[in-house]
């Protein structure tokens, strides 16, 4: 079973839309979408769910009336300022339970805090396994990290050959998340400047995991100056370029009609998404 992440130093580069395609184009898959902050792949894919779950992260603190005795200790002690008239604030609460510690009358306790949810859904490209994280909630990383598990375990269960996953922007914790013991990351970037310099942060991540990287530039004939800029910088790293998709306005007509682009039209960006495919399929087969 090989494992192919999708990641873009930035966001808006098109990572999504390439990995619904990629999901109509793959066969014996499972999919799992690990941008939990901003999950939209069922928005291409049109899931029907199957399985949802709570998931718990991290602890609040809850202040038992019948037991306070209103001594104000900590109200005064809390750095966060998380209690107010003897009641906690849920989102001025960081967890610490410092509180709980120092309370003479035991009347604080902590709690799990619920943070989001998880599914398992089907689709009619295969399995998905995705997540909604609950708003101004944190921990994102080990959300992603309970997505791959269970992408895994469905993979493992069906016997299938590959897992897909639509990886989150940046080079931060959900990204390291997403990417650690990934076959192969397939990173999505457009000719601009501001996406030449992510390319380059998020390569380093994918160096610093030993996870081996190929490069597709989407859009490029935005700006064909900065895209031979990028397969410049990726020949002098050794990363492969397989393809260069150009702009096209149907891209974002099928997302209007909730589909992949490779079975919305059949024209150049549909040729490009196929001869991707057929570069990654053939790279994990080595």
């Amino acid at each position: 079973m090989k494992e192919i992440v999708v990641l873009s130093g930035k966001g808006g580069t098109g990572k999504t839309s390439i990995v619904g395609s990629l999901a109509a184009l793959a066969d014996n898959k499972a999919l799992a979408d690990c941008d939990v902050d901003a999950a939209d792949l069922y928005l291409i894919l049109q899931p029907t769910d199957r399985q949802e779950h709570e998931f718990c992260s991290g602890q609040t603190a809850h202040i038992d009336e019948s037991l306070c005795t209103q001594c104000g200790l900590c109200q005064e002690q809390c750095r966060f300022d998380a209690i107010k008239c003897f009641k906690v604030v849920p989102t001025s609460c960081e967890g610490c339970g410092f509180c709980v510690r120092i309370c003479p009358a035991a009347a604080i306790s902590m709690k799990d805090n619920m943070a989001g949810h998880w599914f398992i859904s089907d689709t009619k490209y295969g399995p998905l396994v995705h997540a909604r994280l609950g708003i101004a909630q944190e921990n994102s990383g080990k959300l992603v990290a309970l997505v791959r598990q269970k992408a895994k375990e469905l993979a493992e269960e069906h016997g299938l050959s590959y897992i897909i996953s639509d990886g989150p922007p940046g080079i931060g914790c959900p990204v390291i998340s997403s990417l650690s013991g990934a076959s192969l990351a397939l990173l999505v970037t457009e000719p601009t400047i501001s996406g030449i310099h992510d390319l380059e942060r998020v390569l380093g991540v994918c160096c610093h995991f030993n996870v081996p990287a190929l490069v597709c530039i989407n859009k490029y004939d935005v700006n064909e100056d900065n895209s031979k800029q990028i397969e410049s910088y990726c020949m002098k790293q050794g990363v492969e370029v397989p393809v260069r998709i150009p702009y096209d306005e149907a891209v974002t007509e099928a997302m209007i009609h909730g589909v992949p682009v490779v079975e919305y039209c059949h024209n150049g960006i549909s040729h490009q998404l196929e001869a991707l495919w057929q570069t990654i399929s053939k790279y994990l087969s080595r």
